[in-house]
C-alpha cells in the first residue's frame, strides 16, 4: 500500500524537480482529502499560494502537504478512538454504530456533494480546522452555523423538484433538503474541467488567485447550481 509519509517526504525532497514533488502531493491527496480530491487540491493551491508555475515557488508544495499532514494526524487520532469504541460496542452486542463518522460518509450523494462536483465550492476553513470541527460534531458538540464551515448567514434557496432546498451560502452544503422526500444532488450546469484545475489556471504567476478565472465565485456560484434527482437517500 502506498504510504502517505513516503510521498510527503518526496514533497519535501528539494533534490527532486518540482513536477515530481507535485505528483507526490497528488498521491498524498488520493490517501486523504477531507473535501474530496479535487476540492481539497483547489483549497491547498489557494491556502499555500501555489503559483501556476511551480518553479517560481516550490516551497508552496511543502506548505500544502504540511497542512494536509496536520489535518490527517487529527483525523487518525480520532479514527483510532472511534475504532476502539466500536470494538467495545461490538463486544457488548451493539453491531450497528449509533452514528456514521464523517470520514465514512458516501461522498457523491451526500449533503456536501457539491464540493465533489465543483472543486471551487468547499468550506473556507483550513483543513485542520475543518477536521477539528467535524470531530467535535462527532463527539456530540453543538456548534453554531453550517455543520461544515460554521457560516451563520442566510442560506441560499434553490429550486428542486416540486419544492426548494437550502444550501450554505459559503460552502454549498445542503442544510434543508427538498421537502418532496426525494434526494437531490446539486451540481454545476457547466462543469469545471479537472485538467484546468490541476494546471492551476485559477492561480496567478505570483501565487494569488487569478482575478479573471473562474468568473463566478462564492454565493454567486452556488446560485447557479442545478438539482438532479439521486436514486436513494445516502445518509
Amino acid at each position: 500500500m502506498t504510504s502517505f509519509h513516503t510521498h510527503r517526504a518526496r514533497v519535501h525532497d528539494t533534490s527532486l524537480p518540482p513536477y515530481r514533488r507535485h505528483s507526490a502531493l497528488r498521491t498524498c491527496l488520493t490517501l486523504f482529502a477531507p473535501y474530496g480530491l479535487r476540492a481539497t487540491y483547489h483549497h491547498l493551491t489557494v491556502s499555500a499560494r501555489m503559483p501556476r508555475h511551480l518553479e517560481t515557488d516550490p516551497d508552496s508544495l511543502v506548505r500544502a502537504v504540511d497542512e494536509l499532514h496536520e489535518a490527517r494526524e487529527l483525523w487518525r487520532a480520532r479514527a483510532e478512538e472511534y475504532a476502539a469504541d466500536r470494538r467495545a460496542q461490538k463486544r457488548a452486542g451493539r453491531r450497528q454504530p449509533s452514528v456514521t463518522p464523517w470520514w465514512d460518509r458516501y461522498r457523491w450523494g451526500s449533503l456536501d456533494a457539491a464540493w465533489h462536483h465543483d472543486p471551487f465550492l468547499h468550506p473556507p476553513l483550513s483543513l485542520p480546522d475543518y477536521v477539528r470541527r467535524q470531530n467535535a460534531l462527532l463527539d456530540g458538540a453543538e456548534l453554531p452555523g453550517c455543520p461544515a464551515c460554521g457560516e451563520e448567514g442566510p442560506p441560499v434557496s434553490l429550486p428542486s423538484c416540486d419544492g426548494r432546498a437550502e444550501l450554505c451560502r459559503s460552502c454549498a452544503r445542503v442544510l434543508t433538503p427538498c421537502p418532496c422526500g426525494r434526494w437531490h444532488v446539486f451540481e454545476p450546469t457547466v462543469r469545471v474541467g479537472w485538467s484546468r484545475t490541476w494546471r492551476r489556471e485559477h492561480m496567478s504567476g505570483t501565487g494569488g488567485p487569478d482575478p479573471h478565472w473562474p468568473g463566478l465565485r462564492g454565493t454567486a456560484r452556488i446560485e447557479r447550481l442545478t438539482a438532479y434527482r439521486y436514486p436513494h437517500r445516502p445518509y
